[in-house]
């Protein structure tokens, strides 16, 4: 089961790591492609070797430039796509269809094979060209997962927080059992 994880540079960028580990626990390979501001988003905030440890996790690192590449046609044999964070501009790209690099041509392959294509649009506050590009983009059949925390887990840490996002945007492509953890009234928030 393949599945395409782009990343590009908004803030969030541990949300690609915890996406990475969340799909390949689904049991996923890894088809990776980065923007160029995700390279130095990873290392402003996860760190300098953020970046290596993400690839480390692919099956297969594309550059961005690649049109060419496999993921890049509808006949590649994927299970869907995250990206993950999705800035406004790549979120600007998928919406109207602007295949410019190879993170928004694969999203846009998904969205014209019926593919899952699950989008975690990282900014606050919202522009009208914003909601207005997350409507097409969901017209069209995306998911947009803001990644907004589950408070009602009570996490313990930020990184509690992104492996739950993460785990939630894993959980949109139906690949294997939920990852996440539910919400549940019978148990007191923050126990298993």
């Amino acid at each position: 089961m393949r599945v395409v994880l782009g990343v590009s540079g908004a803030s969030g960028a541990a949300l690609a790591l915890d996406c990475a580990a969340a799909l390949r626990r689904a049991g996923a390979r890894l088809d990776l492609v980065l923007s160029a501001m995700a390279e130095r988003t990873l290392a402003d905030e996860v760190g300098p070797d953020a970046q290596a440890r993400l690839c480390a996790m692919a099956a297969r690192v594309h550059p961005r430039g690649d049109l060419g590449a496999a993921i890049a046609s509808g006949s590649c044999p994927v299970a869907g796509m995250i990206v993950a964070p999705c800035s406004m501009r790549s979120l600007a790209a998928i919406a109207q269809g602007f295949d410019d690099n190879l993170l928004t041509r694969a999203a846009g392959v998904q969205l014209k094979e019926r593919r899952p294509l699950v989008l975690l649009a990282r900014e606050a506050p919202l522009t009208l060209a914003h909601l207005r590009n997350m409507q097409a983009a969901t017209e069209m059949g995306a998911v947009i997962l803001p990644p907004v925390p589950a408070f009602y887990l009570r996490p313990a840490s930020l990184a509690e927080a992104t492996a739950q996002i993460a785990a939630r945007a894993v959980d949109m492509l139906r690949l294997a059992p939920p990852q996440a953890r539910a919400w549940s009234p019978d148990r007191t928030a923050g126990t298993p």
